[in-house]
Formats: C-alpha cells, sequence, structure tokens
C-alpha cells in the first residue's frame, strides 16, 4: 500500500515558461507556477481548498444527523 502522506504531482512546463502540475491522485488539484517551488506551494493551496469546499459538502448533506468524527493524521 502507497504511503498515504504522500502524494505525487505530474509536472509539466508549458510554452511560455510556467510550470503546470496535477495531483495524481486528486486530479482537481491543479494549478501553476513560475517556479517548481511556487508550483508546489500553489497545489498546496488548492488541496487546501478542495478539501475545505468537501467538508462544507458533506457537511450541508449530513445536516441533522448524529455522526462520529474522527480526524486521521497523514504525516507525523
Amino acid at each position: 500500500m502507497k504511503n498515504l502522506s504522500e502524494l505525487t504531482v505530474s509536472i509539466e512546463k508549458s510554452n511560455d515558461g510556467w510550470y503546470v502540475g496535477q495531483v495524481e491522485e486528486i486530479p482537481e488539484a491543479i494549478s501553476q507556477g513560475k517556479t517548481i517551488k511556487e508550483l508546489m506551494e500553489n497545489i498546496l493551496d488548492a488541496l487546501e481548498l478542495i478539501f475545505k469546499t468537501h467538508r462544507e459538502i458533506i457537511s450541508k448533506a449530513n445536516t441533522g444527523k448524529k455522526l462520529i468524527k474522527r480526524k486521521i493524521i497523514l504525516a507525523q
């Protein structure tokens, strides 16, 4: 089983010099940057936004339900 604390970003350099990346495990996480460092920072921002949006959608869908929630820590 793959280490769940690691994700893979596929990176391509565009014709205009920007680096464009997509998270293989979460394909909707796409971003770009002038440098690979900037791209990776932007990918983390994209992931945070995706997770926030998913939490809001699930929270609305589960309104009124009695749920048990637990945190999962992926990296230490």
